[in-house]
């Protein structure tokens, strides 16, 4: 008898398995039609969770407390009153108590409400605890089960790992997918490979069925989709944790985007909340922290809450739109105000490509990789870098400009349109910065480049991180221990901001501190953006990107744009603390450092004030980088947008500037004050004697350095400007008392004159020289022929 091979008793048992569920499923579909299945369990549904005692015109009642019975002297009639009085009270009480179970839960997020509406479902609480558990016990069984294969790589272990706690987070519902999605922006706690698994709970969620959505639309709008859309996809463009969006058309033609919130979300979101609220409730008391940690609890129920009305999203982005619409790079879709309620928001349909698209694009295989298909790969990656320094202008002007900040840039809500414009989606969670957070940030970013930890300290007070009664000094030093290991590399932290975030918000829970609101929403926007710029782009561009992308080195630039060109007293304390120390001395590598990333900034107007728009090299030697900063603030002293450098100049020790001047480091700034008179009088030289007209003498131009250079027409604007000579006035003066000083700085201005005159008489003979002999040499030849 021919025996049978394993692989062909395993396809027979696959194909009769795959034969009873095709049945099987047959005969389940027939019962949830003949016995009405669907309503049956809606029906289980609202009495589980009690829905049909909800009165929603019920008003509030203060809650009541068990009775407590008095016996003082009293006669026996008074016993009977009061006992009358007791069952009034107990009637009264229990009267309360069914009110309770009536009450529903509450629109806007409000802990006591939402313990009152779960107290009386512990059942609810009960079941969802057992759910959560089983749903981890079986991940961990999982897990448990595929460890004990040996052969897998450890990469591979944490691909698996990955894919588990997302199937498990799927299995769980929207609060958790909501954690997953957090979890996903932070690859330096969880590990890259997880990171990627759990990015895919941002699009890739299964949709719930459409005749579900269409009857949430018409609840909503009130009447028919066709009433509202003259065309309207059944099938889902996308679905998320809290809903999902169909793509329509208005009757006036307009092509929209429709979010449709999913069937009972509220309940289900805000239960979670509850049982967190009493995870964490247990966590203080077995931590006997003295703080009260169930407020993050708290916060999160507000912004989910918040996330689960439709119209509180539509002016988020209607108020993010009207912040940034300066900004012609960043782009909002419209909303519909008249097509969205609390469940459905309308807005329009935005055309674009998100970075996963343009990932799959740029790194995409061909079986014909032809020339064309070549060009599309460098076309998506050309659009993709694009999309990301957009992304970072973006959110630097958000974080430290408009203070309305997109809390959840995740690759799914954003897109590169055909404009070249980045479009954000989603505004469920917007943070709103006030002012002073937005100085404070500004200043922190300052004070951990420079490493002036006490500033640091005093910005984080006036961040609310730190609260009054902490000890400043301890906070100092513990803080200069978790960031004082951080490397520079050409002046600037070679590390993440977010996880410099992380080592604040470590060193604050070690002082019982709570983080304000905005900070959390802040530490996730930034997480977000540097998933994108490192998960998303970079390794799948190696020749194109940067795979060591730091937020301080893409952020630092705009900082001190922003320093040295906004005139306000607060940006004026923060950038005096940065490069003046007490005695209003500057420290010099600090101003080097603030010109040189400002000039690597294209929007800099130290840049754009440039003749030919060039910037300090980074390769070049330093003392073409310091020439080259001299010039900068030359040209910046006398411009419209030098007002913050010449108060600057004018808070500082003069005594100090003109010690520099003349030291051995002032060598650069002499060289190259010397270099621009010489210009200047080479110039005044061939216009006073007439040379220019001379048409057969053609004189040279002058020798341009490989950086910034600086102009006769900037120089004759720069001394003829009154300010630069009040400051020039002012300096002086306050060395007067210093006579030393004021000789060896007169003998140096005398040195530096003959120099430059005979740079310019030197130049102009030999100018002069040069054309004459020239003109010779052309003309000979014609007067040999003629």
């Amino acid at each position: 008898m021919a025996s049978v091979s394993p692989s062909h008793f395993a396809d027979v048992v696959r194909n009769d398995v795959d034969f009873l569920k095709n049945k099987i499923g047959i005969g389940l579909w027939w019962a949830n039609e003949a016995f009405r299945v669907p309503e049956v369990t809606k029906s289980a549904e609202e009495l589980f969770w009690l829905r049909h005692l909800e009165d929603h015109a019920s008003s509030s009642l203060e809650s009541q407390s068990w009775p407590q019975p008095s016996y003082s002297g009293l006669s026996g009639v008074d016993l009977f009153m009061a006992d009358v009085k007791a069952l009034e009270a107990y009637a009264a009480y229990f009267y309360c108590l069914s009110k309770m179970w009536s009450r529903p839960l509450p629109e806007v997020y409000d802990s006591q409400a939402v313990a009152d509406y779960f107290n009386c479902r512990p059942h609810v609480v009960a079941f969802r605890l057992l759910e959560v558990f089983s749903a981890f016990m079986v991940a961990a069984i999982r897990l448990r089960t595929s460890a004990s294969d040996k052969s897998k790589s450890l990469e591979a272990s944490e691909q698996n790992f990955g894919m588990v706690l997302k199937e498990t987070m799927l299995h769980l519902g929207p609060t958790f997918i909501k954690v997953g999605q957090s979890l996903s922006t932070r690859p330096d706690i969880i590990g890259t490979e997880i990171s990627k698994a759990l990015s895919e709970l941002h699009d890739r969620i299964p949709p719930f069925p459409w005749p579900e959505a269409v009857k949430i639309i018409e609840e909503e709008l009130g009447g028919p989709v066709e009433s509202f859309f003259s065309q309207f996809s059944q099938e889902t463009v996308a679905a998320a944790s809290f809903g999902q969006v169909y793509r329509g058309r208005t009757l006036d033609g307009s092509d929209v985007a429709v979010k449709v919130q999913r069937p009972d979300l509220r309940h289900a979101v805000l239960r979670d909340i509850y049982i967190l609220r009493l995870g964490l409730g247990v966590l203080r008391k077995v931590a006997k922290r003295e703080n009260d940690i169930r407020v993050y609890a708290d916060e999160l129920g507000m912004g989910l809450a918040g996330e689960l009305d439709f119209t509180l999203e539509a002016a988020n982005a209607l108020e993010f739109q009207e912040a940034h619409s300066r900004f012609s790079y960043i782009r909002v879709p419209k909303v519909y105000k008249h097509l969205t309620r609390k469940r459905v928001l309308t807005m329009e349909w935005m055309v674009g490509e998100s970075p996963t698209d343009l990932l799959a694009i740029s790194s995409g295989y061909s079986d014909h990789d032809n020339e064309s298909h070549e060009k599309q790969k460098i076309e998506a990656r050309r659009r993709l870098l694009d999309l990301v320094n957009k992304g970072v202008e973006a959110t630097l002007v958000q974080l430290l400009d408009t203070g309305i900040l997109h809390a959840d840039p995740h690759p799914g809500n954003l897109r590169y349109t055909t404009s070249r414009q980045i479009g954000f989606l989603d505004f469920g969670l917007v943070c709103r910065m006030q002012r002073k957070h937005q100085l404070a940030m500004l200043a922190s970013i300052v004070h951990i480049v420079n490493g002036d930890w006490a500033f640091l300290v005093e910005s984080l007070t006036d961040m609310d991180v730190i609260t009054p009664g902490v000890n400043t000094r301890r906070f100092t030093l513990d803080l200069e221990y978790a960031l004082g290991e951080v490397k520079l590399i050409n002046g600037i932290p070679d590390i993440e901001f977010t996880k410099v975030l992380s080592k604040i918000v470590k060193v604050a829970l070690k002082y019982q501190l709570r983080m304000p609101p905005y900070f959390t929403l802040v530490l996730r926007s930034l997480a977000c953006l540097e998933v994108i710029c490192v998960l998303f782009v970079f390794p799948g561009l190696a020749a194109a990107g940067d795979p060591n992308f730091k937020t301080f080195e893409a952020a630092y630039p705009f900082v001190v744009q922003k320093l040295i060109t906004e005139n306000s007293a607060a940006t004026r304390k923060i950038l005096h603390s940065a490069v003046l120390n007490r005695k209003k001395e500057f420290r010099w590598e600090r101003v080097a450092l603030f010109l040189s990333k400002s000039s690597t900034r294209k929007q800099s107007p130290l840049v754009t004030l440039s003749r030919d728009e060039t910037s300090v090299d980074s390769s070049s030697n330093l003392t073409d980088k310091d020439a080259d900063n001299v010039s900068l603030v030359l040209r910046l002293l006398a411009s419209k947008n030098g007002v913050v450098l010449r108060r600057l100049l004018m808070a500082a020790n003069g005594t100090s500037l003109i010690r520099t001047f003349l030291s051995r480091e002032g060598h650069v700034i002499r060289q190259k004050l010397c270099m621009t008179i010489a210009n200047t009088m080479y110039q005044w030289m061939v216009g006073s004697l007439g040379i220019e007209s001379l048409k057969f003498i053609s004189l040279s131009d002058p020798p341009l350095s490989s950086g910034i250079n600086i102009t006769v027409k900037d120089f004759k604007i720069l001394i003829r400007d009154k300010r630069v000579r009040v400051i020039l006035r002012k300096i002086l003066e306050s060395a007067k008392s210093d006579q030393i000083l004021m000789l060896r700085f007169c003998w140096t201005s005398f040195v530096m004159f003959l120099t430059t005159t005979a740079l310019a008489c030197h130049r102009f003979v030999i100018s002069v020289s040069e054309g004459y002999i020239n003109y010779l040499s052309l003309s000979a030849p014609v007067a040999l022929r003629t």
